[in-house]
C-alpha cells in the first residue's frame, strides 16, 4: 500500500508540471524529425538491410518516444541531493527500504512520462509518418512487458549511481557516463548489428540493449520474446546489487551534530 501511495504522489507532482513538459514533448518530437530525415536520405542510396526505410522510420519513431520510460530517468533517483543535503539520514532511518521507496517514487514519474510524452510523441509519428502498427494483440502484450522490464534495469542503474554519492560526494558524472552509453549501446543512435564488430559484441553482452533495441524490434515483429530471459536475468542481477548496496550504505552513513 505505501508503494502505491509513493506512485501516486510521484505522478501527482508531476502533473503540476504539464505545461512546460509539453515543451520537452516538442523538442524531443523535432530531434525525432532529423533523425527520421536522415535516415530516409541514407536510404535513398542504400537498402537499410532488414528494416528498409519504412523499418527505420518506425524504428526511430518507437526509440524516441521510449526514451521517456526507458533511458529518461531521475538521476541517481535524486539520492546524490539527499547525500547533499543530509535527508538520506531520515530516509535510512524510514521503515521502508530505501531501494524500495526510490523505485516507487520513480515509477510514478515514468507512469506519467508514459500517459504525457511516450503516447504523445509516438501518436504524432503515426499520423505524420503512417507507420505500421503491430495487429496480434501478444505483441503488444510482449513489447510493453519489455518496457516495464527496460524501465527496471533504468532504476537499477541510476539507484547504484545514485548511492555511489556516498563515497564520492558528486556522481553526476556517473549519470552522464551512463547516458552516454546508453545513447551508444541501446541501439538508439543505430541498430547494433550494424556496429563495427568490436562495439557491437561489447553491447549485446551489456544490459543497454535490452533499454531499446530489443522492446523496439519486439515492437516490429523482428524479434521473438523469449529475448526477454536475458532482461529478466539483468534485472535479477541488478536487484541483488542494489539491496547489497543499500547495505554498505546503511554501514557508510555517519551523522554528525545534534
Amino acid at each position: 500500500m505505501l508503494f502505491a501511495v509513493l506512485v501516486r504522489k510521484a505522478y501527482a507532482r508531476n502533473l503540476q508540471y504539464r505545461g512546460a513538459h509539453m515543451l520537452h514533448n516538442v523538442a524531443s518530437a523535432l530531434f525525432g524529425f532529423i533523425y527520421v530525415s536522415i535516415w530516409t536520405g541514407l536510404g535513398a542510396d542504400s537498402s537499410l538491410g532488414e528494416y528498409g526505410v519504412k523499418g527505420m522510420v518506425s524504428y526511430i519513431a518507437f526509440n524516441q518516444a521510449s526514451l521517456w520510460i526507458t533511458l529518461f530517468i531521475t538521476n541517481g533517483l535524486g539520492i546524490e541531493q539527499s547525500v547533499r543535503t543530509g535527508q538520506i539520514s531520515l530516509d535510512l532511518m524510514r521503515p521502508v527500504h530505501l531501494f524500495y521507496q526510490t523505485m516507487s517514487r520513480e515509477w510514478g514519474q515514468i507512469y506519467y512520462q508514459f500517459l504525457y510524452k511516450f503516447i504523445p510523441i509516438y501518436l504524432l509519428y503515426f499520423f505524420l509518418f503512417s507507420l505500421q502498427i503491430p495487429k496480434q494483440a501478444s505483441v503488444y502484450a510482449t513489447t510493453a512487458l519489455a518496457l516495464v522490464l527496460a524501465a527496471y534495469i533504468s532504476i537499477c542503474i541510476n539507484y547504484l549511481i545514485g548511492v555511489a554519492a556516498m563515497w564520492t560526494t558528486e556522481s553526476r558524472w556517473l549519470y552522464w557516463v551512463n547516458y552516454a552509453f546508453s545513447m551508444l549501446l541501446s541501439g538508439f543512435f543505430i541498430p547494433l548489428e550494424w556496429l563495427p564488430s568490436g562495439l557491437s559484441d561489447i553491447a549485446f553482452y551489456s544490459p543497454y540493449p535490452y533499454l531499446l533495441y530489443y522492446p523496439t524490434r519486439i515492437y516490429l515483429q523482428m524479434e521473438q520474446g523469449t529475448v526477454l530471459f536475458g532482461s529478466l536475468l539483468w534485472c535479477i542481477g541488478f536487484t541483488l546489487l542494489c539491496l547489497f548496496a543499500t547495505v554498505l550504505v546503511r554501514r557508510k552513513l555517519e551523522v554528525q551534530g545534534g
